[in-house]
């Protein structure tokens, strides 16, 4: 198992004096679990980790248990380390942890703690409501290219169609297809959808946030407005119950709708979004494709090829202050906008041969916005 690019920073943070609570968010099957026992192994003092997912949902007086448990396991001069995993599993955590965590700063308690949440827009809730200026937030993202390809050697194709899952990957080798496409719906998609959505958020539509979910997957890579959405989706509903479906994908680590780039924050918020996965293989298991098939198909894998990027740049800016745009004028495109402070970056993928490829959208682009600099991807004769 090798160690991912964030164990360090999480070994040097836990190495550190109690100052803050630390929170691990991110998406399921993406090894935060994994991710932090390798860390306590490699830590001078006692662990106790415990999940609140071992059973139905937990409540307070179990998790003032499990912290009274840890208090026992101090020891002077090193203190103790109390992991919680699946914290928002538990009713009322974020009240019963202040309590518990300013009661041992009162005291003097040597009580280092980590929460662990795979519903990252459920455990934000909680922390802002609750324990605020009382904890740091580590995102723990999808896998990188780099990563998987130095875990199971995957080539840039094998990642852009399978996704960076390293749970997978394993499935992804066989000769039974299905069995890979089988998990990544069922252990991944369904999984998030029925337990960190519809069980801990009010949904008045649910078969109209799974459709959604489907209809943003296969069009990654596109714009649609909502408008549009409902009439793909035969629904009924409004704009902004899809606008609040998407952003519990996003906040789930799945799906995105970038805004468009714009100079006023009033009109990106009323733009169209722009579907994009933070993995791909979210995309392709919907697709009906083969990892053949979807080569063979210059569209499709063409749109594979961009929001394989695309998830690439919003997993590497959780966590900071850059922000992701699409930018679009009449039929003139660039596909992704970085913007941090007054720094624009413009970057467009360019996936079909290069006798087909214009550089219309980015010249028109710059001759608007002038960005700070300017990124063209793909291959170049």
């Amino acid at each position: 198992m090798i160690k991912r690019t964030i164990f360090g920073k999480l070994f040097k943070r836990l190495q550190e004096p109690r100052n803050f609570i630390q929170v691990l968010l991110g998406p399921r099957q993406v090894g935060k679990t994994t991710l932090i026992l390798q860390v306590s192994k490699e830590l001078d003092k006692p662990i106790h980790y415990v999940s609140a997912d071992l059973a139905t949902l937990q409540n307070i007086s179990w998790l003032e248990k499990q912290w009274e448990i840890a208090r026992q396991k101090i020891i002077k001069g090193k203190g103790c380390l109390l992991i919680i995993d699946e914290v928002q599993k538990i009713s009322h955590w974020s009240d019963m942890i202040k309590a518990l965590w300013d009661a041992d700063t009162r005291n003097g308690t040597n009580l280092s703690v980590v929460l662990l949440g795979s519903s990252p827009w459920l455990v934000q809730k909680g922390l802002t409501e609750s324990l605020a200026g009382r904890f740091e937030i580590i995102p723990i993202t999808h896998w990188s290219f780099t990563e998987m390809r130095a875990s199971f050697g995957w080539s840039l194709e094998q990642y852009a169609y399978f996704g960076g899952y390293p749970g997978a990957a394993k499935l992804a080798n066989i000769d039974d297809p299905t069995r890979w496409i089988a998990y990544i719906q069922d252990s991944i998609i369904e999984t998030t959808i029925s337990r960190d959505i519809l069980l801990m958020t009010q949904i008045n539509k649910p078969a109209l946030l799974r459709r959604l979910f489907h209809l943003g997957c296969v069009y990654s890579g596109q714009i649609l407005s909502y408008t549009k959405m409902l009439g793909q989706l035969q629904d009924s509903g409004n704009t902004t119950t899809l606008a609040h479906y998407l952003s519990l994908f996003e906040g789930t680590g799945l799906l995105a709708g970038l805004d468009k780039f714009a100079i006023q924050k009033v009109r990106q918020r009323a733009s169209s979004p722009k579907f994009e996965v933070f993995n791909t293989a979210l995309m392709t298991a919907q697709s009906n494709k083969s990892f053949k098939q979807a080569q063979e198909d210059s569209s499709f894998w063409g749109r594979v090829i961009e929001s394989t990027i695309g998830a690439n740049l919003l997993n590497s800016i959780r966590g900071t202050q850059i922000e992701l745009f699409y930018w679009r004028e009449g039929d003139f495109e660039v596909d992704f906008v970085l913007k941090r402070g007054n720094s624009i970056t413009a970057i467009e993928v360019k996936s079909n041969n290069s006798s087909t490829f214009k550089r219309s959208g980015i010249d028109l682009f710059c001759s608007y916005i002038k960005p700070t600099r300017v990124l063209i991807i793909g291959d170049f004769v």
